[in-house]
Parts: C-alpha cells; structure tokens; sequence
C-alpha cells in the first residue's frame, strides 16, 4: 500500500455536499478562506460542495480538519468528597451517631494477602462500533433496513405530505412526489440510512419532484386545486402560491419546518444572505395579505406564520400516502423494469452494431455519375444518307460496269 492511500485510509469520510456547505456557514467560513486555507481556489472549493469533485490526499485531510464539527464539551464531573464519620457528625447532628460506648468492637480483620497482577485479556477481534451513532448494546436487536425504512416512513410521510401540499397547491401532487422520493430512497438506502438528515434528505427529494416545470404539460396537475373556504386561511393560501417556487420554499422551510437559516440556504442551494434575502421578500408579500403580520417584530411574525401553515396543512383533507411495503415494492419494480430496459437497450445497440459490420462494404466502389447532355459538339462528317435516285444510280453502275468499253473493264494483273 502507498502512502497516499494511507494517508487517505486515515482521514474520516466526508459528509454530503450540502452537509459540507453548512458546516463551513456555521464556522462562518467564506469560500475564500476556505480556498486560502485548502491552497485552491474559490471554484474547487464550490465544487466540493455541488458535489461536483472530491478533495485527494493532503488537500482532503486539510478540507476535512477545517469543516469538522466542534465536539460537544462534557461538563468536569466533580465527585463528592469522601463521607468520614466525623463529617457525618457534623452534618446529622450528635442524635444521629451512637455513643462509642454502644457499639461493639469489631474484630480485627485479616491481612489480606497481595494480589496478583492482572492477566492479559485474550486477544481477538475488536469491537466494531459506529462513530456516527455511538456503539452498540450487546443485548439489543439490529434493525434491518426494511424496518428502518418503515419507521422513517410512518414518522415523515404524512408531515411531509401536507408540506408539500402548501408547497404545490395541488394534493394528488403531493401524495405523488413523497412517494416518489421515497421509492427513490428506498433504492439508494445505503446512502440516506447514514447521511446525517434521513428525513431532510426525502424531504429535499420530494420538494424538488413536486416544483418540478414539466408538471404544467400534465393536465391532472395543470392547475391548483380550490382554496380553502375559509377567509383567513384563503388569503394563506392564495399568498402562498403567488410567491415565486424558490420564495415559497425559503419560508416553508425556514417559518414552516423551522429549519434555521444556513440549512435553509443549504437546501434550497442558495447562499446564506440570499436566502435571508428571500425569506424577507415573502414575508413582506405575505403580510400584504395578512393584516395581523404587517406590524409585529420578526420574532413575532415567524412564529404567527407557522401557526398560521400548521394550522392550514391541518385543516386540509390531503391524501394518505400508501403502505411504507407498497413503496418498497413499487421502487424495486421500477429499478427491475429500469434494469430490464438498459439490458435490451444494450442488446439491440450490439444486433444492430453486428448487422451494420455485417452489411458493411469490404472495398471502395467509386460512384457512377449521372449521364449529362453534352452540347456544342459538329455533326458528323463523311457522306450523308443517299436518296431513292442515288440508290438507283449506285444500282446501275453496278450492274453495267462490266458492258462498258474495254478500257473500263477493270483487268486482273
């Protein structure tokens, strides 16, 4: 082994691209400084937190040290001084301690004989435990990942539901994309099942499918369903869906679920002060709709809004979503028939490759050209077509060459 490959063996695994983003906007971190640290540029740097590329070498171990999370400090335990029986005196009181004359005289206790000193353990394999999650229980029961799918799913799914359902406007579309983003979990398990955020990973997923343009070309989701009766919870709603997609996911994520303002930036792939940009702008259009927002500090405004959208994702009839199993078997349907297709994709292209070598000209043949009218050419030469009387002329010569005089007479010498 190399020792480029040990040193990279040695440093810990990155988080996600967004994870890496949040936490250098938590250290306060410019991308500039960043690159000025790492020895890179602002573009590399931006790279590694689209996802784009991944840090090597000495480079990652410097990326990873400067983004590593602050490790929480544990308070000093400070143990109780030891209890002596003067002590104990003094804190109960004379009534609490017997007389000496009342307590019998212990017997001296044996010598007790040195100790040996401590074997050494046998040694074996050692125990495997995960950094992100703290070691194991021997006694407790390893979840699979059907079940832990399943209780993801039973904990976010009709949330996230009604999340979406303020997101889009439109219920069939919500229940749609949480399930679509979670059939898409579900076949890269692997990588939600350890990312820092299981549920904002879906999340993520579910609200890009539902903001999705090509949604306006289907004619079920074409339009918004019809708003709540109710007046107050109508000015929401329909201030809600006048604010542009990235607006309305900004105060969503930030008023709604109660993300703060890096995470918010972080998923919606915006820049903090961007973010704290859009987050002000829907709350000023909002609050042109809502008269109780108009005046209240930000503090005030923030916590009326996410009464205001719970209170409206909970008056609202959306859809359950189907059985966590029904995903499942719906998401590995879709990978056999994804499967299947680039299998045949791939056996047509070789068929076809194979008969196009087959059919293929083994030599040059150059082309025929087409035949063209040639013009500007004399006619021919020589003596032209006799006529009837010429005929006749050539006829009697012919015949009466040999009663001519004899001086005509051709003569053989």
């Amino acid at each position: 082994m190399t020792r480029s490959t040990t040193d990279e063996a040695a440093v810990p695994p990155l988080p996600s691209p967004k994870e890496r983003r949040r936490l250098r906007e938590a250290k306060s971190l410019s991308e500039e400084e960043v690159a000025a640290a790492v020895g890179v540029t602002r573009a590399t740097v931006r790279s590694w937190e689209t996802g784009r590329t991944s840090p090597r070498g000495r480079k990652r171990a410097l990326y990873a040290k400067l983004i590593a999370p602050e490790p929480a400090v544990k308070p000093p335990v400070v143990k109780p001084p030891a209890v002596t029986p003067e002590t104990a005196a003094a804190v109960a009181g004379p009534a609490a301690v017997p007389a000496a004359t009342d307590l019998p005289e212990a017997p001296p206790l044996p010598e007790a004989p040195p100790e040996a000193p401590p074997a050494d353990p046998p040694r074996g394999p050692a125990p495997t435990s995960d950094t992100r999650t703290g070691a194991e229980a021997p006694d407790e029961r390893r979840v699979s990942p059907a079940e832990a799918f399943d209780e993801l799913y039973a904990r976010t799914a009709p949330g996230l539901v009604r999340q979406t359902y303020l997101l889009t406007g439109r219920r069939a579309l919500a229940r749609e994309s949480v399930e679509r983003a979670f059939e898409l979990a579900w076949q890269r398990w692997p990588e939600v099942a350890v990312d820092r955020d299981p549920a904002g990973w879906v999340r993520a997923a579910a609200y890009e499918y539902a903001m999705s343009p090509w949604h306006r070309l289907r004619r079920t989701h074409r339009h918004p369903d019809a708003p709540p009766t109710e007046p107050g919870k109508r000015a929401l709603f329909d201030a809600l869906l006048d604010l542009p997609p990235a607006y309305r996911r900004t105060l969503l994520l930030y008023d709604g679920v109660g993300l703060d303002l890096p995470e918010t930036a972080a998923e919606t792939e915006a820049s903090t002060p961007a973010a704290a940009g859009r987050l002000m702008t829907a709350r000023a259009a909002v609050a042109e709709r809502l008269p109780e927002l108009a005046g209240a500090a930000p503090a005030e405004q923030s916590a009326l809004l996410q009464d205001r959208l719970g209170g409206l994702a909970r008056a609202e009839h959306v859809p359950v979503p189907r059985p966590a199993r029904a995903v499942r078997t719906g998401s590995e349907g879709k990978a056999r028939l994804w499967t299947r297709a680039a299998v045949a994709g791939v056996a047509l292209l070789i068929a076809v490759t194979g008969l196009t070598l087959h059919n293929a000209p083994t030599h040059y043949e150059p082309p025929i050209s087409p035949p063209e009218r040639v013009g500007g050419v004399p006619p021919r030469g020589g003596p032209q077509k006799l006529t009837a009387q010429d005929l006749k002329l050539q006829k009697s010569l012919s015949e009466q060459l040999a009663h001519g005089p004899e001086r005509l007479v051709p003569q053989l010498e």
